[in-house]
């Protein structure tokens, strides 16, 4: 059956994160994604860099039935491993040997906010504990700056994501960063994006 799932926002900005990562991943080794959601992201992208193993991972069953249809959908069921079942804050995190072996880059789009502030705590650990050398932990959503909302469009939706969970929210950019370094990881690049988005890019200090 097709158990595809649909995010409104996965069409709108693929592409311009799809340039960043031309310029950010390594050209090969594999990629994890943390909370893939619905997988569009996931296949889009294992398609834009197949000299890269794309692996999804989410703790929602739901959201793991999705990628799994999309992947069989477009066909990569012998170039793309099944979603795993991570969960970003139970430590250690479940990989295999043979995606921590092989493990160039986390790729982390659209979470933080919608999680409370430990995951954020979690998503710095794991990477800290699983990516080696200069291997880039990849963050993108949209954020505060210096405790303030960068438009009025990200003001409503934050305000609408605490009335869902008063846990969630925008992250503020600069706590983000202070709390990357408490993990001896430090912020190499912020990059504007569509939509009052920002892209961060983290390597071990």
């Amino acid at each position: 059956m097709d158990y595809r799932l649909f995010f409104s926002a996965t069409k709108r900005n693929r592409n311009p994160i799809r340039e960043i990562l031309t310029k950010n991943l390594p050209e090969k080794g594999t990629v994890l994604e943390i909370a893939s959601g619905s997988g569009e992201h996931a296949v889009f992208f294992q398609k834009c860099f197949p000299g890269n193993v794309w692996q999804s991972s989410d703790p929602d069953h739901s959201h793991r039935r999705s990628i799994h249809s999309w992947i069989n959908y477009e066909g990569l069921l012998e170039k793309m491993p099944l979603p795993i079942d991570l969960d970003v804050e139970k430590d250690p995190w479940p990989l295999p040997i043979s995606i921590l072996d092989n493990l160039c880059a986390i790729v982390c789009i659209n979470m933080l906010h919608v999680a409370p502030w430990s995951a954020t705590q979690s998503l710095f650990n794991g990477a800290l504990n699983t990516l080696k050398g200069n291997s880039p932990l990849i963050i993108y959503g949209p954020f505060k700056n210096n405790g303030q909302h960068i438009s009025q469009s990200n003001e409503v939706f934050d305000k609408s994501l605490k009335e869902i969970n008063s846990s969630w929210g925008l992250k503020n950019l600069q706590d983000v960063n202070q709390l990357a370094e408490e993990f001896h990881i430090g912020i190499n690049k912020i990059i504007e994006m569509p939509a009052n988005n920002l892209v961060l890019i983290y390597t071990k200090l």
